[in-house]
């Protein structure tokens, strides 16, 4: 099956030339309608986005023997190495700062890497967005399915880790816990990658500002140090951070371990404030997309 099958030949349009005097309004309850037809619409075409997202895949690594599963053996290469170093680093036992390090790096990949490109999210998709009739959160769900796909190839990276340390990290039912979490996280990847797209789409610089505030949460976040160094009275601190939380939501399941109850008040706080911001914004701004670009 390929794109050309999935995508009709009704839904190629040819958009108008954008003058900058122009403005187009709607009604605030047809501009709340027309998103919410937009996102219910995303989710019916999900072949095309499931299909958009493994085609991202394929391409970027045509041509290559291991072809998506480099990406795998550069994780592998980056988390042993890291396990091994600053396991000596911190003076720490091996058995329990590796599975810990190694499923902090891999649920810190998928986060960050979602955030960065959904900053662009829109504005990379200028090209089809201006040629083909579809929702605009069409493009939000490509990311996040192209690297929770890619995070599934780099998943095999723990499986080692697991078999050797077994007695401090395993596969048990705590591991099912995965899935609804990865359910959480896409949620708010979603939400939040609306929010962004937007933003990225009207201020193109603010990519690069989200790539920098990216490099310096992940060195306060919990992914390569374990939050139990920290004294007590600052434990706070890792419970208010929101990387934290998802880090760990899908941290936990991969290592055996049921994710704290605070860790799920945190997402579920963050989830409502994404829900809101982006049903606010997307409404009241999912007319200029289009233009902005």
């Amino acid at each position: 099956m390929s794109i050309e099958s999935i995508i009709s030949s009704e839904d190629v349009i040819d958009v108008p030339q954008y003058k900058e005097t122009e403005r187009v309004f709607y009604p605030e309850s047809n501009q709340k309608k027309l998103a919410l037809t937009d996102v219910l619409d995303s989710f019916k075409k999900w072949r095309i986005w499931t299909m958009l997202s493994y085609q991202d895949i394929k391409l970027r690594y045509r041509r290559s023997m291991l072809g998506p599963f480099w990406i795998t053996l550069s994780m592998a290469i980056t988390v042993y190495s890291m396990g091994y170093l600053y396991g000596h680093l911190f003076h720490t036992n091996l058995a329990t700062y590796f599975p810990f390090l190694v499923g902090g790096m891999l649920s810190w990949a998928l986060v960050s890497i979602c955030i960065t490109e959904l900053s662009e999210g829109f504005s990379l998709s200028e090209a089809m967005i201006k040629q083909i009739k579809l929702p605009f959160s069409v493009y939000v769900h490509r990311i996040i399915c192209r690297n929770i796909i890619i995070f599934f190839h780099n998943i095999i990276v723990i499986v080692p880790i697991l078999a050797i340390y077994h007695a401090s990290a395993s596969i048990n039912w705590y591991t099912l816990l995965l899935i609804p979490n990865l359910l959480i996280f896409y949620v708010n990847a979603f939400t939040y990658g609306l929010v962004l797209s937007l933003i990225g789409a009207r201020y193109r610089d603010i990519s690069q500002i989200i790539k920098s505030l990216i490099q310096v949460a992940f060195f306060v976040t919990p992914v390569m140090w374990n939050p139990a160094l920290l004294p007590q009275k600052d434990h706070i601190l890792v419970v208010l951070n929101p990387f934290y939380a998802f880090v760990e939501l899908m941290r936990a399941p991969m290592i055996g371990a049921k994710p704290q109850l605070s860790v799920y008040v945190m997402a579920a706080m963050v989830t409502v404030g994404g829900i809101v911001l982006s049903t606010k914004l997307f409404s009241k701004y999912r007319a200029r997309i289009v233009y902005w670009l």
